[in-house]
């Protein structure tokens, strides 16, 4: 059963619950119905009974037994069995010993006519005399009777007499229908007010857990940096749990920085030392020093950054508002090339917001933005946008000369430059490629409607 569709992993704890009760709320009124519907006709049925075993006993105090043995009885005073095919009947018989009966006398509601007897009867009454035998047959007028029969041996006739007694019990068959429909229909409404109720009582009961999914949601997006709700008991040590983990997992974030600080001062002292020793020397040798101190200091920056950015990516709870790195690298980069002057046109929606630190989008679309200014002519246009399943895109286009198609994996390689005779490390296009990585996203070149470069940039978007 545990390996049942119920059960199978995945499965709604809701949905579980609900149709558990269901099926045993179900169950319950099924029975329920069967038994008080069963209780009600036998009930019924036991009161014809002793109707007709006061027929069967008025039968018996009215039937004389001849001295020649013939069996004689005086009318019995019952309106109905004096009636034709009123529905109350009796008869009284005798076997004729070849296993059925033989009516010697019968009532006048019966007319010509007898009541019909199962071929067993006889057997039975045969092994339970002077005891009554119930059975459902169909009377004269083709209605449903119960009759009751009684073998009895009366005084002065050695032959053994069955008494009979029918009664048409179509009111009680009519009466127990009425109260199986009666009593459907308000089980039927019962169990539908039960459903609901255990429907909102599964809903109120696990609300906590949807309210601590909520929460875990906000952390993930950025929203909150921890769980604050008080919980009940039950989950009360989950959400304890969850916290830790966030603490455990910001120490971890924090440890890598503190070391790749340290890394960072370890490297970069002794480079100074070196670049400062070797700038008041006009030797080849210490030429040579400065320019590969130079390349070491930028690798070092670049590995630093990356790796900066692969603890931070690993990190839960930093929303980066997009727009607003977006307005503050424009108004930047164009007080940086106003002799352009250059013109940066972007567009993001209000609401898009970039899931890791404002730092490393900085740097990323610093970077992008600034090689655009650097090459365009006049004009750069960056949009943003989200384009769903946990993703926004970033196109940044400019409208200067723009790059071969075939070069355009190697300007992503660090120390890449498209011109020699441009100043600059190399490092940008693979900066933004690394950082990019870090954080799970892609970086992508394309030739731009406006005539230069445009930089398809996909990154982790964090939800509104």
């Amino acid at each position: 059963m545990a390996d049942g569709w119920l059960f199978r992993p995945g499965r709604s704890l809701t949905r579980r619950l609900v149709w558990l009760a269901s099926a045993w709320i179900a169950l319950a009124l099924i029975v329920t119905g069967a038994v008080l519907t069963y209780q009600f006709q036998e009930s019924a049925l036991r009161r014809l009974g002793n109707v007709l075993a006061e027929t069967i006993d008025e039968a018996v105090i009215a039937t004389t037994v001849m001295p020649d043995g013939t069996v004689q009885t005086t009318p019995i005073l019952d309106a109905r069995t004096l009636r034709l095919l009123s529905g109350k009947y009796w008869a009284v018989a005798e076997p004729d010993g070849n296993g059925g009966l033989r009516t010697l006398i019968r009532s006048a509601s019966l007319g010509n006519e007898s009541l019909a007897v199962p071929r067993d009867l006889p057997a039975q009454l045969a092994g339970a005399a002077g005891i009554n035998i119930t059975y459902n047959s169909v009377g004269p007028n083709d209605e449903p009777l119960r009759v009751a029969a009684s073998l009895k041996t009366l005084p002065g006739r050695s032959a053994p007499i069955v008494f009979l007694a029918g009664i048409d019990r179509s009111d009680i068959d009519a009466d127990a229908r009425q109260f199986a429909t009666l009593a459907w229909v308000t089980l039927g409404l019962l169990g539908i007010g039960l459903l609901i109720a255990v429907f909102l009582q599964v809903r109120i009961g696990l609300r906590p857990l949807y309210d601590l999914r909520d929460e875990i949601s906000n952390v993930r997006k950025g929203k909150a940096a921890r769980i604050e709700r008080t919980y009940p008991a039950e989950i009360s040590p989950l959400a304890a749990q969850v916290n830790r983990l966030l603490d455990h997992n910001q120490d971890v974030v924090e440890r890598q920085r503190t070391h790749v600080g340290n890394l960072a001062h370890a490297l970069k002292t002794p480079l100074s030392v070196m670049l400062a020793e070797a700038s008041g020397d006009p030797s080849q040798l210490a030429e040579i020093v400065r320019r590969q101190s130079d390349v070491m200091k930028g690798q070092v920056d670049h590995h630093l950054r990356r790796a900066r950015a692969a603890a931070r990516s690993q990190g839960l709870g930093e929303r980066t508002p997009v727009p607003e790195v977006l307005d503050e690298m424009s108004v930047m980069l164009e007080r940086v090339f106003q002799s352009k002057p250059v013109e940066i046109d972007w567009r993001a929606p209000d609401a898009l917001g970039f899931l890791g630190e404002r730092q490393d989008l900085q740097e990323i679309l610093g970077n992008l933005m600034e090689n655009a200014c650097k090459w365009c002519a006049r004009k750069v246009r960056v949009s943003a946008g989200a384009s769903g399943l946990g993703q926004m895109i970033v196109v940044v286009e400019d409208d200067g000369p723009g790059l071969a198609a075939d070069r355009y994996d190697e300007v992503m390689k660090r120390g890449a430059r498209a011109d020699e005779d441009t100043p600059g490390s190399g490092l940008g296009l693979a900066i933004v490629d690394d950082l990019t990585r870090a954080y799970g996203g892609r970086l992508t070149l394309g030739p731009s409607d406006l005539g230069g470069l445009k930089a398809i940039l996909s990154l982790p978007a964090a939800e509104v």
